[in-house]
C-alpha cells in the first residue's frame, strides 16, 4: 500500500475539524513551534504548537524505532535553549550532539520546511558535554552516597521495608561516627565493620543489625557495582545548579549527558536520574507557574529508566515528577511506546507527540489498541492513523494555557536547526577539553573516608595486638628466664650448703678428741715436717751447721 493510499485510508478531517485545530493551537503567550497539521497534505496556516509556560507540565514523545523521535526531541530543545531555557537531555546513542553543529542546506529540507511554513536557517546552540563517572566524552558526574541517601538508594536497590530502616541505620551511625560515605566501597567497609564484634558493640545502643540484613544489602551492593555503579559515585560531587545555566547571549545551554556506554546499565541510569531530579527539587525554591521553565529535562530511551523497576522506584518516580513542576522543571520521556512508562507516570504528562507505531505482532496490536484509548476523542481513526504516519510525522497534544488538552493533531514535525548528523567525536572531545568545568571535576578525589578511616582502625588494633602480643611473649620469656635463674640459684646454694657440711664433717675428724691418744693417722713426713719448723730443732741445727763450715772461727 502506497503512502497515499494509506493516507486516503486514514481519511482527511473536514473543514470544520480543521478549524477547530487551527483555534486549539493559537496561544497568547510564546510557544514551541511542533510542526503543521497534516490533512491530506501539509497545511502551513495551521501551525501545532505548545505553549512555553506549559512545557513544566511535562511531555512523552514515542514512536518505533526510526520514526523520528530524536529529532523532534531536537527540534523542541533547539526552540527552548533559544528562548532563554536551560536543558538537560540524557543522549543514549550520542545522536544529540548534532545540535552543537549548524544543520546543512539541501534542497529536499528546504522543500520540506516551506511546504510547513518554517522559515529554516542554520544555527549551533551552546551545548556543554557531560558523563556518568567520566564513562565517555564529556565532564564527569559524581555525586557521594552521602548526598544520594539512604531511601533513595533503597529504592534503586530494591530494598524491603526492613533492609531500607536498616540501611538508614548504616547511614545514621556513619554519620555519628564521622565516617564519610563517598563510594560503594566505603558503605561496604562500613557494612562489614558493623557485624564484626567491635561493630556490634558500637552499634548496640543504635539498635541491632542482623547479619543476614547485612549479607542482603552486600550482595545488592555488588550487583549494582556491576552495573558500573561505582563509576558514579566520588567525588568531586557535580553541583546541579549548573544545569541551570544561560550563555552570554541569553540562550540557555543545553547539557547533554551522553551515555552510548551505559546503555546496557538500566540501573545507573536510574540511578543518576532519580539523583539529579531529588537534589534539584531540594535545592530549588517553591516557584509556582512560570512563564517559562527553569529547566526543561528530555530522557531519551526512557525504558531503561524504568526497567526491572521495584514498586517504590516507581513511585518515587511518579512522586518526583509529581511535585517538581511546582520547582519550575519540565520532564519529557522519549521511548518507544507509551507502555514503556508506568501508567501513573504517563497520567501526570501534559503533552503527547507519538510517532508512528508498527503492529506486527500480537504485542504490538494490543499496544497500539492502548495507546489510542488514551488519547482525547477526534476526527481520527487513531488506530489506522498511528500506522500510517511518515517519517518526520507524528499524532500530537498538548495542554493548552488554561490547562486543557488541545484537538489531536496529525503534525508534520519541523526540521532542526543544528546537524541532523552527530558532531564529529573530535569536535566533541575538542569541547569537552575546553571546558572550564573540566578543571573542576574531571580529576577525582580519593580523600580520607570511611573505608580508609576503618583500614586505619583496623591495622592500628592489629598493631596494637601486635604489640600486647610481643610484650606477653617478652613477659613470658623474662618469666621463664627468672624461673630459670631461681633454680640455678637454688641448686647453687644447695651445693655450697653440702659442700659446707662436708668441710665441717672433714674438720671434725682432723681435729682429736680430749684425754685420748688416738692411734696416729698422720704420716712420717708430715711428723718430719712438724719437727723441722720447731724452734729447738732449728737451733740445734744451727750449731751443728756452725760448726761444720767454721762460721765460729771466721768471727773470731
Amino acid at each position: 500500500m502506497t503512502d497515499d493510499e494509506v493516507r486516503t485510508v486514514a481519511g482527511p478531517l473536514d473543514e470544520a475539524a480543521v478549524d477547530a485545530v487551527r483555534a486549539g493551537y493559537e496561544f497568547d503567550g510564546p510557544a514551541l513551534e511542533i510542526g503543521a497539521l497534516v490533512n491530506g497534505e501539509a497545511l502551513p496556516g495551521v501551525p501545532v504548537r505548545i505553549p512555553l509556560a506549559m512545557t513544566n507540565r511535562h511531555g512523552l514523545v514515542a514512536g518505533a524505532t526510526g520514526t523520528g523521535k530524536t529529532r523532534t526531541l531536537q527540534v523542541l530543545a533547539e526552540q527552548l535553549a533559544a528562548a532563554g531555557v536551560p536543558v538537560f537531555a540524557a543522549d543514549m546513542k550520542g545522536d544529540l550532539t548534532g545540535v552543537a553543529t549548524p544543520g546543512a542546506s539541501s534542497e529536499k529540507l528546504l522543500a520540506r520546511t516551506r511546504g510547513i511554513g518554517q522559515d529554516w536557517t542554520p544555527r549551533a546552540a551552546t551545548v556543554e558535554y557531560f558523563s556518568l563517572g567520566g564513562l565517555g566524552s564529556g565532564v564527569p558526574v559524581r555525586a557521594t552516597l552521602t548526598a544520594f541517601g539512604p531511601l533513595l538508594l533503597s529504592k534503586v536497590l530494591g530494598l524491603n521495608d526492613t533492609q531500607e530502616s536498616s540501611l538508614g541505620l548504616v547511614f545514621h551511625y556513619a554519620e555519628q561516627a564521622g565516617l564519610p560515605l563517598v563510594d560503594l566501597s566505603d558503605l561496604r567497609a562500613v557494612l562489614t565493620h558493623l557485624t564484626s564484634d567491635e561493630g556490634r558493640r558500637e552499634l548496640k545502643e543504635m539498635g541491632g543489625l542482623s547479619t543476614q540484613t547485612v549479607g542482603v544489602i552486600l550482595r545488592e551492593l555488588i550487583a549494582f557495582s556491576a552495573q558500573g555503579a561505582d563509576a558514579f559515585f566520588g567525588e568531586p560531587e557535580i553541583d546541579t545548579s549548573l544545569f541551570l545555566r544561560t550563555a552570554a547571549d541569553g540562550s540557555g545551554v543545553i547539557s547533554l549527558l551522553e551515555l552510548p556506554r551505559v546503555a546496557d546499565k538500566p540501573a545507573l541510569f536510574s540511578t543518576f536520574l532519580m539523583w539529579l531530579l531529588a537534589d534539584l527539587y531540594n535545592d530549588l525554591p517553591e516557584v509556582g507557574d512560570l512563564d517559562k521553565p527553569k529547566l526543561v529535562f528530555f530522557f531519551d530511551e526512557a525504558h531503561l529508566l524504568f526497567a526491572d523497576a521495584s514498586k517504590d522506584f516507581t513511585a518515587a518516580i511518579v512522586q518526583t515528577v509529581r511535585l517538581i513542576r511546582s520547582k519550575g522543571v519540565g520532564i519529557f520521556f522519549v521511548t518507544q511506546t507509551p507502555k514503556d512508562v508506568p501508567g501513573d507516570v504517563l497520567a501526570q504528562l501534559g503533552s503527547r507527540v507519538q510517532h508512528a507505531l508498527r503492529a506486527y505482532t500480537p504485542n504490538d496490536a494490543k499496544a497500539l489498541r492502548a495507546t489510542v484509548s488514551t488519547y482525547p476523542k477526534s476526527g481520527y481513526d487513531l488506530e489506522e492513523v498511528l500506522q500510517a504516519l511518515g517519517i518526520g510525522e507524528a499524532v500530537v497534544t498538548v495542554m493548552n494555557e488554561n490547562g486543557a488538552p488541545t484537538p489531536v493533531a496529525w503534525t508534520r514535525v519541523r526540521a532542526p536547526q543544528g546537524s541532523m548528523s552527530p558532531t564529529p567525536a573530535a569536535e566533541v572531545d575538542a569541547a569537552v577539553a575546553a571546558s572550564p568545568l573540566l578543571a573542576q571535576y574531571g580529576t577525582p578525589i580519593d580523600r580520607e573516608s570511611a573505608r580508609e578511616i576503618l583500614a586505619a582502625k583496623l591495622n592500628a588494633a592489629l598493631a596494637a595486638e601486635q604489640a600486647a602480643s610481643a610484650a606477653a611473649a617478652r613477659a613470658e620469656s623474662e618469666r621463664e628466664a627468672a624461673e630459670e635463674y631461681a633454680r640455678q640459684r637454688k641448686e647453687m646454694d644447695a651445693q655450697l650448703e653440702r659442700d659446707r657440711r662436708a668441710e665441717e664433717r672433714g674438720r671434725a675428724r682432723r681435729e682429736p678428741a680430749p684425754r685420748s691418744r688416738p692411734r696416729s693417722t698422720t704420716s712420717d713426713g708430715d711428723i718430719l715436717t712438724e719437727v723441722l719448723k720447731s724452734r729447738t730443732t732449728q737451733t740445734i741445727l744451727k750449731g751443728v751447721l756452725e760448726g761444720v763450715f767454721g762460721t765460729r772461727r771466721r768471727r773470731r
